[in-house]
């Protein structure tokens, strides 16, 4: 029975290795907020940080390993590999205690708390990792990075800010959340370094690629940006209107073109063009 306990044991280290995702890092601000980072590096010498913002309700309830229960489909959720593999540490962003209901992060998007709890984040990883510090941010994420760029100065400031498939277009409803959009910023305070990504067959209407230059041309202070609106890919059948068309396993989250919308990100955020 020892030997067979012995067995078991071996055999069970290496498949708990492979469930690893990434290192939980707490981040802890000082007006409130702690949240949890899920940190993967890559092989090599890391060239930056990619601080991941999720779209939907920003909850990807990070287990004990730093996997994400949920939000699995979301596109940047499921780049992490690819970012990896391009040099990029990863910190995928979970979203706050007070902030785990059904909705989310549902309005904290747009506070400033939410703006300075990722500037402490952004801090942190220049400090541990000695690299440029990018936020990152899909969908309703683009909201978060978008607040987090037009407000943060100083050591917190990021040094360059990626949406990708942003909400640039709000809704009328109970909700107030659900009308918010990247447009309810300053963009014009965005100092720093801009690439917008949409894609030319995404139907969700909060995301209209239509929207994805008007949001680079109100960045007169970006020092350098850029407009990027990627094709092919599987397309959808979902039909205009329909919720479906604003997942992550649409043109709305790169369906299939996961490489080569991490590899652009990556050119950009080395100071090329997507």
């Amino acid at each position: 029975m020892r030997v067979l306990a012995l067995a078991l044991m071996l055999f069970a280290a290496p498949l708990a290795a492979q469930t690893r995702c990434g290192e939980i890092v707490t981040i802890d601000p000082p007006a409130g907020g702690k949240f949890a980072l899920s940190i993967a590096t890559p092989e090599a010498k890391p060239n930056a940080v990619l601080i991941l913002l999720p779209g939907g309700n920003g909850l990807s309830d990070l287990d004990a390993d730093g996997c994400a229960r949920a939000l699995k489909g979301n596109s940047l959720i499921r780049s992490i590999p690819e970012f990896n593999k391009g040099g990029a540490v990863t910190a995928l962003a979970d979203a706050p205690a007070e902030w785990r209901g059904r909705d989310g992060l549902a309005t904290f998007r747009a506070e400033p708390a939410h703006a300075q709890a990722l500037g402490a984040a952004v801090r942190e990883m220049r400090k541990r990792f000695g690299v440029p510090v990018w936020l990152v941010g899909t969908s309703r994420g683009a909201i978060s990075a978008a607040n987090a760029a037009s407000r943060l100065d100083g050591d917190a400031k990021p040094d360059g800010v990626v949406i990708t498939s942003p909400v640039s277009a709000g809704a009328k409803g109970n909700l107030p959340w659900v009308a918010h959009d990247v447009f309810m910023f300053p963009l014009d305070r965005i100092s720093i370094p801009l690439l917008v990504v949409g894609h030319a067959k995404d139907t969700c209407l909060r995301s209209p690629p239509g929207n994805v230059p008007r949001i680079v041309e109100k960045t007169t202070a970006a020092p350098r940006r850029q407009a990027a609106i990627m094709e092919g890919g599987p397309g959808s059948d979902a039909k205009p209107g329909d919720l479906a068309a604003c997942e992550g396993r649409q043109p709305h989250g790169f369906l299939d073109q996961e490489s080569e919308m991490a590899a652009g990100i990556l050119r950009f955020v080395a100071g090329g063009r997507f």
